[in-house]
């Protein structure tokens, strides 16, 4: 690329594909240079089901985003969703041979290496093990176990599964459209990191991201992702059944939708009409906005509660659970009218829209503050994030380049006991994007 400081997201939904192209200004906030959208025509629900639509809507994207910032695309970062991932919690324990040891890097890996061979359902792999609370011999809740001692060390799991298949697909995809995978990373998460304070992770929040083909759930709790789940309804099955209901075609379904669609009946009086054109020759139809609004309700409603059964399982209401920062709600179908109202009555939680405005430059485009751009934004601040890190990760090797010539130097003057080198602890997008990255190169 032409300039190295350059990242570039890729959200592959299912209603459309958008590259984003940015870089960070000297406030530590993101410019966006470029944006390029597509129509996405061969996902659904998330999950790619032509493989040459796919391709094309990717490169149409990236054709369009190189041609307003005039930067050439070479790497993206790269998010999955769909109904084929899912997450489960998994305790499980190992017994060291020697307690009077101190607890190792060795040790984790063993633990997690431990729940890797837990079979799953066929055609299913293990993406990634991520310990949340680690318990060692019978003193519980510990966050970093490395350096204590104990016999039985014991951990907390989320384990994120999906479809071998699906993932492979979405990685073929990009490289087929001639782009390098830089990362490739889980969709609510990426939205998470664009809409959601650090303060709202650590006192408890549930995100949810509806999109056109899928309904995402992140909960965070301690500032450590607690449970994640896709849903598989979106904004689609909304524009399908005003669709059927009024028997207009699907252009129109979505105008209506987008237009004079609300979650909320009672806001509607009988008396408001609107005019559809009929087809060719035809009379054109009149739909009561109450009529729309009480068809936008019961899907809305149907999807609302799903979410919120998935929230329960999670076990919100118990005091260790519980989400004081509430719901806050993303995508491009939180948008619809008195979403937020229903969604505060449904589940009796305090609810926010997300807007990812808070990381971009003040000077930005409004419409890239859109809820419906969360993702994009999110897969962008994970490729500059990545470029500060490594920048970081190579001071550190010079360092110790540095003090290792220094001990070098006066080895025959001091004897030197050999330490071993402190570990540097990674965030979960860090582990994850790793995990799914080894994943993906061997299954290739």
């Amino acid at each position: 690329m032409e300039n190295n400081k350059i990242a570039v997201g890729l959200d592959i939904g299912t209603t459309k594909i958008v590259a984003m192209i940015g870089r960070k200004n000297e406030y530590d906030k993101i410019e966006v240079v470029g944006i390029g959208k597509a129509k996405s025509l061969g996902v659904k629900r998330g999950v790619v089901s032509n493989i040459t639509q796919t391709i094309q809507s990717i490169q149409q994207a990236v054709d369009e985003a190189e041609s307003v910032s005039g930067i050439k695309i070479e790497e993206v970062v790269v998010g999955i969703a769909g109904q084929h991932i899912r997450s489960l919690h998994h305790s499980d324990y190992i017994t060291r041979n020697n307690a009077d040891e101190v607890i190792e890097d060795s040790d984790i890996d063993d633990l997690v290496n431990q729940v890797h061979k837990l079979v799953m359902l066929p055609g299913e792999e293990i993406i990634h093990v991520l310990p949340q609370e680690f318990k060692v011999d019978s003193q519980a809740d510990i966050k970093e176990p490395i350096g204590m001692y104990g016999g039985r060390l014991e951990a907390n799991f989320h384990v994120v599964v999906g479809q071998v298949s699906s993932i492979r697909n979405i990685g073929r995809c990009v490289k087929s459209a001639g782009l390098g995978l830089n990362e490739i990373t889980l969709e609510p998460l990426a939205s998470a990191s664009a809409v959601l304070s650090q303060e709202e992770k650590e006192a408890g929040v549930a995100l949810i991201d509806i999109g056109g083909g899928t309904t995402d759930l992140a909960i965070f709790k301690d500032g450590i992702i607690r449970h994640t789940a896709v849903i598989p309804f979106g904004g689609n099955v909304i524009t399908d059944d005003i669709k059927e209901g009024c028997s207009i075609i699907e252009k129109q379904a979505e105008l209506l939708k987008i237009k004079f669609g609300s979650a909320w009946p009672g806001e509607n009086k009988e008396t408001e009409i609107v005019s559809i054109p009929g087809l060719r020759g035809r009379e054109p139809k009149e739909i009561t906005l109450k009529n729309l609004s009480k068809i936008i309700h019961a899907r809305v409603q149907e999807i609302i509660e799903h979410v919120y059964l998935e929230i329960k399982n999670y076990g919100h209401e118990t005091a260790k659970g519980k989400l004081i920062a509430g719901i806050v709600l993303t995508g491009g179908g939180s948008q619809l009218k008195h979403l937020r109202q229903l969604v505060e009555y449904i589940t009796g939680m305090d609810a926010r829209i997300g807007f990812p405005n808070e990381h971009l430059a003040g000077d930005s485009d409004e419409t890239l503050s859109s809820p419906s751009y969360a993702t994009a934004v999110g897969l962008l601040m994970e490729g500059l994030e990545r470029y500060t890190k490594d920048e970081i990760e190579e001071e550190v090797v010079e360092a110790e380049e540095t003090s290792e010539n220094i001990e070098e130097e006066s080895i025959e003057e001091t004897p030197v006991v050999e330490e071993k080198p402190k570990r540097k602890k990674k965030s979960f997008f860090e582990k994850f994007t790793e995990g799914l990255k080894d994943f993906l190169d061997n299954a290739e």
